[in-house]
């Protein structure tokens, strides 16, 4: 059995942040939840569908992985990435730093995952593994799924293998710390700036703000859009609020990050960023209601309402991402 000494196994609410959050505290760095996505740039918007989809999604985050590169570059840690099309390769990968008792970060489709509690497909599943024995690996998952929890290690080669939207080639990865990276406070308001820009100018009109006004005009279509109503609209909400996203599609999460930067730095935009998410928060999850009551009900008013309330937050979210463009101006005394 090998395993590696000194984890602390916290799960918490986003898979990512969950896997980030082992690998960093194994360094020594250990960072809130919140404050892992936001020096992550990880807060964004997608409206995705497709002729080969079932029904369409609705994203808060960037594409999976993105967060853990924008983290390491901001804070100046040593990201080291494997991809093979070798299984085998696969598994030497993980089991080289695991021997020397470094965590690996593991990017999977957690649909053959033994103890993943909702079986569907998302090729964009990340967790740390800290171990394994001849029959299971040891890994660190969200709270929801149980935070320590194992696997066998057949289900996780066909986890790593897997294909489809989002997935990787049996990736893994690992981070290191160097002594003088720059401090997490210092990387606050250039992160919250890229991410501001990033949502204010998307390449196209299914992302950031715009998608969002996007998403306000064609939510009103969903129950034509759909054979069953009554599956596909809870499960859409149900995809916002519970599947690891923190709640309101990742706006708590923002929300609280923003929080936990106005205690460290004393910034007006930075106050009225924070309170512009703490109301855009509290409307995602009206949003999301109201999709499972139209889904129930079969009735479109709940979908008017909702188109509404995406338009609203549309301009409530490119107001909020416009006072935070404007951190690093005030921060120079501009």
């Amino acid at each position: 059995m090998t395993t590696v000494t000194d984890i602390d196994p916290r799960g918490m609410q986003h898979c990512e942040t969950t896997a980030l959050g082992v690998l960093l505290r194994h360094q020594g760095l250990d960072l809130s939840e919140p404050m892992l996505f936001g020096l992550g740039s990880g807060l964004s918007f997608i409206y995705w569908d497709s002729k080969n989809m079932d029904f369409p999604f609705l994203g808060g985050r960037v594409k999976p992985f993105v967060l853990t590169t924008n983290l390491a570059a901001g804070l100046g840690l040593d990201l080291q990435v494997q991809e093979t099309t070798s299984p085998r390769k696969a598994w030497e990968n993980v089991a080289a730093p695991l021997s020397t008792d470094r965590p690996v970060g593991l990017q999977l489709d957690s649909y053959y995952l033994d103890y993943f509690s909702a079986k569907v497909h998302f090729g964009g599943h990340v967790v740390a593994m800290y171990g394994y024995d001849d029959h299971d690996a040891y890994l660190v998952d969200t709270d929801q799924q149980g935070g320590a929890v194992s696997t066998s290690l057949t289900s996780l080669a066909q986890a790593r293998a897997a294909r489809g939207p989002m997935a990787a080639k049996h990736r893994s990865f690992t981070l290191t710390a160097p002594k003088n990276s720059p401090s997490p406070q210092d990387r606050i308001i250039p992160a919250i700036t890229a991410c501001a820009d990033s949502f204010l100018n998307p390449p196209i009109a299914n992302l950031g703000y715009r998608g969002i006004e996007k998403a306000g005009k064609l939510v009103r279509t969903w129950l034509q859009r759909t054979d069953n109503p009554q599956r596909d609209l809870p499960q859409a909400a149900l995809l916002m609020e519970k599947a690891g996203t923190g709640g309101a599609l990742f706006r708590n999460l923002y929300r609280d990050f923003l929080a936990e930067c106005a205690q460290l730095l004393d910034n007006p935009h930075l106050r009225t960023g924070h309170n512009l998410y703490t109301e855009a928060a509290l409307l995602w999850t009206e949003v999301a209601a109201l999709l499972t009551k139209a889904g129930e009900s079969g009735n479109p008013q709940p979908l008017t309402q909702a188109a509404t309330l995406l338009h609203d937050l549309s301009h409530l979210e490119r107001e909020a991402m416009q006072t935070l463009s404007r951190l690093e101006s005030s921060a120079q005394g501009g």
